[in-house]
């Protein structure tokens, strides 16, 4: 096999597996190549990766070392898909009784959930964590993407507990989006304590969920390092949980006039 098809062949595999760890030997005995040769042909890999902005190629040292795929969203790309998340959401066809926006559409588009998961793991992509969580339904499909940059297990917070789970725990906490009293339950074998989660979520608007999850995530032992929204409300401007961090905001939404304000977050990477 030529060098130039090596190549193309170890950058298909390396971005179709993400976060995940290869050994320079694997990548040699499926090749049929010398280590030496993998490591030039890594090198480059490595250069055209970066040259195009297409993420990261990172080589680790030792007897647990090897080469991952690390995404890697650039700022121009991210500036794209705010503008993008931003028009879409100001389409006046979006407005709802009660001052609510349609959004459905816009989490279960798989494009647009993928390029959001970049920008998410390239956020959070160093804080170490174990897990992805969300609560159910439409926060699901952005986590599972940023779970999949990340090489990470997704867990999923039901609203009701199911039998097929087996033994779970439920705690109740106050939905800022509904104003209510909510329920919300694990499976107890889902999660090991101990560990690091990051929350992902397509919208907070008081940040009850995002507490509700921190507050179950306590009785496991686990640490809460990060909390990322697609959508977070200008209001109320106190949230329930103070560290969170938003692709875009929600201002007034009007439905007499049929307008509604959407602002970009331009502290994306500070």
């Amino acid at each position: 096999m030529k060098r130039t098809d090596r190549v193309g062949a170890i950058i298909k595999i390396l971005s179709q597996n993400p976060s995940k760890n290869f050994s320079l030997g694997y990548f040699a005995e499926k090749f049929g190549a010398a280590k030496s040769s993998i490591s030039e042909d890594l090198s480059a890999a490595r250069k055209m990766m970066q040259s195009m902005e297409l993420g990261i190629i990172e080589t680790s040292a030792g007897a647990s070392g090897g080469v991952k795929y690390i995404s890697r969203i650039s700022n121009k790309e991210v500036d794209i898909l705010l503008q993008d998340l931003c028009t879409k959401l100001e389409d006046p066809g979006r407005i709802l009784a009660g001052g609510f926006l349609y959004t459905s559409d816009i989490m279960f588009d798989s494009t647009l959930a993928k390029r959001t998961a970049e920008v998410f793991a390239r956020k959070f992509g160093d804080k170490k964590a174990d897990y992805i969580i969300t609560v159910e339904t439409k926060g699901i499909p952005v986590a599972l993407m940023t779970a999949d940059l990340l090489n990470l297990p997704l867990v999923v917070i039901r609203r009701e507990s199911k039998i097929s789970e087996g033994s779970t725990l439920s705690i109740n906490y106050f939905s800022g989006s509904t104003d209510r009293i909510q329920k919300m339950s694990i499976a107890k074998r889902a999660i090991q304590p101990g560990t690091k989660a990051l929350i992902i979520d397509d919208f907070m608007r008081a940040g009850g969920s995002a507490k509700g999850i921190s507050d179950m995530m306590k009785e496991f032992d686990v640490e809460i390092v990060g909390t990322g929204v697609v959508i977070a409300s200008k209001e109320p401007e106190k949230k329930k949980v103070e560290d969170y961090f938003p692709l875009v905001y929600l201002g007034k939404v009007d439905e007499n006039s049929k307008k509604s304000e959407v602002f970009p977050n331009n502290i994306i990477f500070s």
